[in-house]
């Protein structure tokens, strides 16, 4: 008989495995005996674990392929590899120890051991010196995990793996602790463990004494969120409608250019509430969720300045403690002398330290402290020994610690860097004339009277704060536009009335009549019922919108209807009455008191620069690259065609085309020809005087 008949199945574990799975009973004694021969091996494995084995390769992974169809006979297969890595991991061979890992795994995807006890093995193995390993299980980790909370919360699960992980964070090996908090900042950023646990984990880690764990908890927390910066489809729909409304009134209207003017401040109005609405573009729910930010920035503050590290990574934490103040409004009155240290123009990175320090500044800092971190700012960059570019962002760093704090400036210091307004740079000039339409909008009496504007409708209702005020708002503000209970109780009657005037509304003759109704007439209503509203006082208009807002629940329209009249108070002016001194007693809520700035915001400089000699020469010179040496190019469609009698004559000699009458000369008139020219002028106005 040939070989090829034979019972191959002893030898052959692939066509033995596949059979087994479809028949278990059948094939009992065949798998008895490979399970014999797995244990022989397992045996002599032992004596010599550094040493790879092919047959206990091929038996351990039967062996995990078939252990649902035996579960009784292989119970103790996990524990028995379980073992095997605890006791031998550090110095099995790489290959056997990648084989008995993926025989747990398939142990684990049939179910046949506890998720604890597996996860909780693989991250001991993170020690091992196998980068394919760690990746792995890396992998492996984060995909169960994921699994495990897939269809509902497994918070036992969860909180098992968390404190093990915190135990993890701090052992002795760099390499299973930077991996294990990769794992958990991985898990966070797929929502699967964005909890306050996971967060107050990672804080722990910005303790650490090892720079790469240091260095990824600060990204973690200074890390971007994509989600975070789309806008809602009502609010782009609603501004969208609102900006056509307007471009659509200055196309059928007519065109003027007060209305132009209007028209491009609606625009601006418009722009400038869209930017407010985006939200910011970093990720502040892992901020939000520490437990205790106070203590945990001024930890990180002292670890700051007592830190051995690269300036790149005190930066990191300068600008962690920034954010941690100016979010949560904390108190940390020695991290604004600190940063004043470096606030120098040749400082490296100075920027982002003036970006730090308009971070960290709130409304709840004493206005002494910030004052002097403005002194300092305005001393070192604001004055004339030091570039434009220097005094642009010196003053636009100014603008935005006021923004956050504006009870830190004073007046005599506002007059003073409002003069830049008319200086020779126009990006200082820009620079200056944004802080002093910062103070138009947030304290007007620190400016000089000139320098405040045309009061606004919109300006002429805010009050000012003091230090700690806190104003909360009952009402909605903006909601005394609306019309309240009655007014819509008589709309919706008016509108019945005439519903059922049309419906009877034939004639004798049985014919219908087409009612016009004027757009000028609603109009009319409206400007009406707007100047009723504009003549209350504050009081009253407070009083109006609180009783508007308690009384119904508002509708996305009459949302919209108050953001554009917000609009259009923001561009009209106020009507002051004539030969009466105005007055302005303006100051509003910051509006952006924790939020986190851009670098733009303090690096923008509007006008680019003039070219010196240099650079124009440089620009120059890249313009003439890959061109011909300076001369025209031939413009001729055929370069084989003869040449024109025209081109021909620019090659002739000038003495042989000079008579002829296409060759004009400059010519001087004789004196000769003067005097008749004289004469013929005089000549013509004396006969035409007669």
């Amino acid at each position: 008989m040939s070989d090829r008949n034979r019972n191959q199945l002893p030898n052959n574990l692939p066509q033995l495995q596949n059979l087994i799975k479809r028949d278990p009973e059948s094939y009992k004694e065949e798998f008895y005996q490979q399970h014999r021969h797995y244990k022989s091996n397992l045996q002599i494995f032992h004596l010599k674990p550094s040493q790879y084995s092919k047959s206990l390769h091929e038996l351990v992974m039967f062996h995990c392929q078939i252990a649902h169809c035996y579960q009784t006979d292989l119970s103790n297969l996990p524990q028995e590899l379980i073992e095997l890595l605890q006791k031998h991991s550090t110095v099995l061979d790489p290959e056997m120890r990648m084989v008995f890992c993926k025989g747990l795994i398939l142990l684990r995807n049939k179910n046949l051991i506890m998720p604890n006890t597996l996860l909780e093995l693989f991250f001991e193995l993170l020690r091992c010196q196998d980068k394919l390993l760690r990746k792995t299980l890396y992998s492996y980790i984060v995909q169960d995990i994921r699994s495990i909370n897939a269809k509902h919360k497994n918070n036992k699960v969860n909180t098992s793996l968390q404190n093990f992980i915190y135990t993890m964070l701090r052992d002795s090996n760099v390499t299973a602790a930077k991996t294990s908090l990769d794992i958990m900042i991985e898990l966070y950023r797929r929502n699967i463990w964005k909890d306050e646990k996971t967060v107050n984990v990672i804080v722990t880690a910005c303790f650490s004494k090892v720079t790469k764990i240091l260095v990824a908890a600060l990204k973690f927390f200074l890390g971007s969120d994509d989600d975070d910066g789309k806008e809602s489809d009502s609010e782009s729909e609603d501004e969208g409608t609102t900006a056509k409304q307007v471009m659509l009134a200055q196309k059928v209207n007519k065109k003027t250019r007060k209305r132009m003017k209007q028209t491009s401040k609606a625009l601006k109005v418009i722009n400038k509430h869209k930017k407010k609405k985006k939200a910011e573009l970093f990720n502040f729910s892992a901020i939000h969720l520490v437990h205790d930010p106070q203590s945990f920035a001024e930890r990180l503050f002292k670890n700051l300045e007592g830190s051995n590290e690269r300036f790149e990574v005190k930066l990191m934490m300068m600008n962690l403690i920034s954010r941690l103040v100016g979010i949560h409004q904390l108190f940390l009155f020695n991290f604004y002398p600190f940063l004043q240290r470096f606030i120098q123009p040749h400082q490296k990175e100075v920027t982002k330290l003036l970006l730090y320090s308009a971070q960290a500044s709130h409304e709840l800092v004493p206005p002494e402290i910030i004052q002097s971190l403005i002194m300092t700012l305005v001393n070192n960059f604001v004055t004339e020994r030091n570039s434009n570019e220097v005094m642009a962002v010196g003053l636009n760093a100014v603008r935005e610690v006021c923004a956050r704090c504006p009870l830190a400036m004073t007046s005599d210091l506002l007059i003073d860097l409002a003069q830049y307004k008319n200086y020779k740079n126009k990006s200082v000039m820009a620079a200056a004339r944004s802080l002093i339409g910062l103070f138009r909008s947030v304290n007007p009496e620190l400016l000089h009277r000139k320098d405040r504007g045309k009061p606004t409708e919109h300006s002429m209702d805010i009050q000012a704060k003091e230090y700690g005020e806190l104003v909360a708002p009952n009402f909605i503000p903006g909601a005394e536009v609306l019309k309240d209970s009655s007014e819509l109780q008589d709309a919706e009657r008016e509108q019945a009335d005439w519903e059922s005037c049309s419906e009877s509304g034939d004639d004798s003759d049985g014919s219908w009549h087409d009612v016009i109704h004027s757009d000028d007439d609603a109009g009319k209503d409206d400007e009406k019922e707007g100047s009723i509203v504009d003549s209350l006082t504050l009081e009253e208009r407070q009083a109006r919108a609180s009783e508007i807002s308690k009384s119904r629940l508002l509708t996305q329209e009459e949302f919209k209807e108050i953001r554009i009249k917000q609009m259009k108070r923001e561009i009209e002016g106020a009507k002051v009455t004539k030969g009466k001194k105005r007055k302005l007693n303006n100051s509003i809520e910051e509006e952006s008191s924790g939020e986190i700035l851009s670098l733009n915001r303090i690096e923008s400089i509007k006008y680019r620069p003039r070219h010196d000699k240099e650079s124009r020469l440089a620009t120059v010179m890249s313009g003439r690259e890959g061109r011909e040496k300076f001369r025209q190019q031939k413009r001729r469609h055929n370069p084989n065609a003869s040449t024109s009698n025209k081109e021909k004559q620019k090659k002739k000699p000038f003495m042989m085309v000079k008579q002829k009458r296409n060759i004009k000369g400059k010519q001087k008139r004789s004196f000769r020809e003067k005097q008749i020219a004289l004469r013929d002028s005089l000549l013509k106005r004396m006969k035409n005087s007669k």
